[in-house]
């Protein structure tokens, strides 16, 4: 197993650490105005002056594009926090007793059965357009996957040699849950949900590309991408650059999640 990263996990960082920075601070690298119109200069291909070109309006793509990095990132990531909240409860929900296992098991394999984003079009579907209801629905349609992973990993911390030399010597069901269960399953469990943060972007842009999600003129990157598609063969930089932008940040979680799967913490 490794012990650290090793370089596409480094240059992953890297491209994180500079989406974190757009998504936190957007005015240090785009200090222009994301709604700026300026008819006049709408089309302009990439240039010295517009790194991405403009769009329909006039508006510079780059700065949109760095603009949107704290809405798509933020997204992403409220969607994967639901789902997590929602695995942590299923899944060391089924320590409960066999009973309450057999149920919450059923539960996580009929909704693992559905492929997750025609689950999240179902519960948009229920809940309705817009970004809140994006948020919730792709957390909803991750959380199986979460839980699935941590049961099987809680089952088996329990059934190991150290949890059964642990009751040998006395410790109860709580002590063992803080001691053996918690930290051996919550360290893999995040290491996967870095992973889930790229497929949520993924999701996510797919949801406001169908116009289900972040609408335009939003600089969210799934909403630039419906906006600029009716463009693509005359304007093609209005669908490259936020589609760069979504490619770039989920492979680098990508890649990066799965080398912390093999970091052996501490």
């Amino acid at each position: 197993m490794k012990t650290k990263l090793g370089i596409s996990g480094w240059v992953s960082a890297a491209v994180l650490t500079l989406v974190v920075l757009a998504a936190l601070f957007p005015h240090l690298l785009a200090p222009g105005d994301p709604a700026g119109v300026n008819p006049a200069a709408a089309f302009t291909p990439p240039s010295a002056d517009a790194l991405f070109g403009t769009d329909t309006s006039g508006r510079d793509v780059f700065t949109r594009v760095v603009h949107g990095a704290g809405e798509s990132v933020g997204i992403a990531l409220a969607a994967t926090g639901i789902g997590m909240v929602l695995a942590l409860i299923l899944g060391f929900g089924s320590l409960a007793g066999r009973w309450v296992d057999a149920a919450l098991s059923r539960v996580i394999e009929v909704l693992f059965s559905l492929p997750t984003l025609v689950l999240a079009l179902l519960l948009v579907s229920v809940l309705g357009a817009g970004v809140r209801a994006s948020v919730i629905a792709v957390g909803l349609a991750t959380a199986p996957g979460y839980a699935r992973i941590l049961r099987s990993r809680a089952r088996g911390v329990l059934a190991s040699g150290y949890v059964a030399a642990a009751r040998l010597e006395g410790l109860g069901p709580t002590r063992i849950f803080l001691r053996h269960v918690l930290p051996n399953t919550l360290w893999p469990l995040l290491a996967v949900a870095t992973l889930g943060i790229g497929q949520a972007i993924v999701w996510v842009s797919a949801l406001s590309f169908l116009g289900l999600g972040a609408l335009p003129p939003s600089p969210e990157w799934g909403a630039m991408l419906s906006d600029g598609r009716l463009y693509l063969t005359s304007a093609w930089w209005l669908t490259v650059a936020p589609g760069l932008a979504i490619t770039a940040t989920a492979a680098a979680t990508t890649i990066l999640g799965r080398q912390l799967t093999e970091v052996r913490p501490g």
